[in-house]
């Protein structure tokens, strides 16, 4: 009779729960290398040999230092999604853009508004108020809320933005003209 196949014996990384074998593959490779190394020399050998000279390197960057004073540019901040995706932390704009339907038709569209706290259905209701049109909140194309103006406003809601809700500044608040972002001031 023939044997009875084995199960096989597959090591996790305690690190990220992958197999070892697909640690290098995963989100956080840089974490899991001291786990690999301690418990899965056999793996990845080149990680010992990569140790042993960082070792050297190390120490001899402890002991130079070099001044963060250079760089001119902040970092933006980023959040590490499962699978690691990075996500970056979106800027605070309010982006204004007028679409033409049917070929008189306008419709104005605002989006942005919420990174600044403002509440999309109050904002809906006091623009179709002053401007004495349909204003709702709608799904845009990035699944993001926005509202929907009627009509050609884009003459004057900027004014109205800044003094309705102060905490919009008006530097933060952009047209979309021909696919360009232009500013509004």
């Amino acid at each position: 009779m023939a044997e009875k196949p084995q199960p096989v014996q597959v090591l996790y990384c305690g690190v990220c729960g992958l197999p070892a074998e697909f640690c290098e593959f995963g989100p956080d490779f840089q974490k899991c290398k001291p786990w690999l190394i301690q418990n899965a020399p056999h793996l990845y050998p080149d990680l010992i040999k990569d140790a042993g000279e960082k070792d050297g390197l190390s120490d001899q960057l402890q002991s130079t230092s070099i001044s963060d004073a250079g760089s001119s540019k902040p970092k933006e901040e980023v959040k590490r999604l499962p699978g690691g995706k990075i996500k970056k932390k979106e800027k605070q704009e309010v982006i204004i853009e007028k679409m033409t339907r049917n070929k008189r038709k306008c419709i104005t569209t605002v989006k942005g508004l919420e990174l600044f706290g403002v509440k999309l259905n109050d904002a809906s209701k006091k623009l179709g108020k002053k401007f004495a049109t349909g204003a709702s909140v709608v799904k845009g194309p990035t699944e993001k809320e926005q509202i929907d103006v009627q009509g050609d406003i884009s003459y004057d809601i900027v004014e109205f933005i800044i003094d309705t809700w102060p905490d919009v500044p008006e530097t933060a608040i952009f047209f979309i003209e021909d696919g360009k972002k232009v500013a509004a001031a």
